[in-house]
């Protein structure tokens, strides 16, 4: 016979008192208890020690995880992991102890509560309602790129809802594109929206002669292209090199190249836009230039 913690992880980490019993036995599940094979996180309901927190949280609860715990849980990009789980309850349900959590109280169809996840429209919806314009943009931007999700099915949406962050919500999907490689290129991207600064596209393709290369967010007619650059370093001779002949390629094809970090972006956004209008205003006084030169 299976012990109990056993049958758990073959059930997917949780599960009733009466289900786990009924596959076990009373005194089996005590023993495990006592143990520490199993822990007891709300009543009725028995769960491996490493359930992770935001579904204990939403079991506990008899709710389901929603908004910044959902997007974590579809893989989608956050700048700062919430403190504590977002767990959405029915609007009916209420207050009960339970451990540390954002509750938020609302109706929930019957996949998102067999999957205790809202869904990915819901999710990236809801966290439109709650996060900055730029952190919202990245969990849409994400979400679009995964091909479960397009833009009409996010724009009707939108446009349907109700309540607070409505007005966030309908600009984050208006933004929203399937074109976004990262969480950086998403961030700065609505920061040139904020800032009205217009004609950058994500994901432009650039060719000179045999080179082929796609630039993070593109200005066609300037020709200046911005590439957001995270975390990531060289980690060999060839990669840097590799690096090197790509931003040489773009300069050779006429285009001027922002590098702009994680700092940069998300500790100094100023001096990214002041920098950024500076290359379009050089651009452009080349441009009336040139014909008489």
């Amino acid at each position: 016979m299976e012990s109990p913690g056993e049958v758990l992880a073959r059930l997917g980490g949780w599960a009733t008192f009466a289900e786990l019993s009924a596959l076990t036995s009373r005194r089996a599940v005590a023993a495990a208890l006592e143990q520490g094979e199993v822990r007891r996180i709300a009543l009725g309901i028995y769960a491996l020690p490493e359930l992770p927190v935001d579904l204990a949280a939403a079991l506990a609860y008899d709710g389901v995880r929603s908004h910044l715990s959902a997007a974590s849980t579809w893989q989608l990009p956050l700048l700062v992991v919430p403190e504590k789980p977002h767990v959405t309850v029915p609007p009916n349900r209420h207050p009960r102890p339970g451990p540390p959590a954002v509750l938020h109280w609302a109706a929930v169809d019957a996949d998102e509560r067999r999957d205790r996840t809202t869904s990915l429209l819901r999710t990236v919806v809801d966290c439109a309602r709650v996060l900055p314009f730029g952190e919202a943009l990245a969990v849409a931007d994400a979400a679009l790129a995964t091909g479960y999700l397009n833009r009409e099915e996010l724009l009707a949406a939108t446009v349907a809802m109700r309540g607070p962050g409505c007005p966030n919500a309908r600009r984050t999907a208006l933004a929203a594109t399937g074109l976004s490689g990262s969480i950086l290129e998403s961030m700065l991207r609505a920061l040139l929206i904020d800032e009205g600064i217009d004609g950058f596209e994500p994901q432009v393709p650039v060719t000179n002669g045999l080179f082929r290369a796609r630039v993070d967010l593109g200005h066609r007619l300037a020709r200046v292209a911005l590439e957001a650059d995270g975390f990531a370093f060289h980690g060999s001779r060839r990669d840097f090199a590799a690096d090197c002949h790509r931003y040489d390629e773009l300069v050779a094809a006429g285009w001027l190249v922002l590098r702009l970090t994680y700092e940069h972006i998300i500790g100094d956004p100023a001096w990214v836009v002041a920098t950024v209008r500076a290359a379009l205003a050089q651009r452009a006084r080349g441009q009336e230039v040139s014909p008489a030169a």
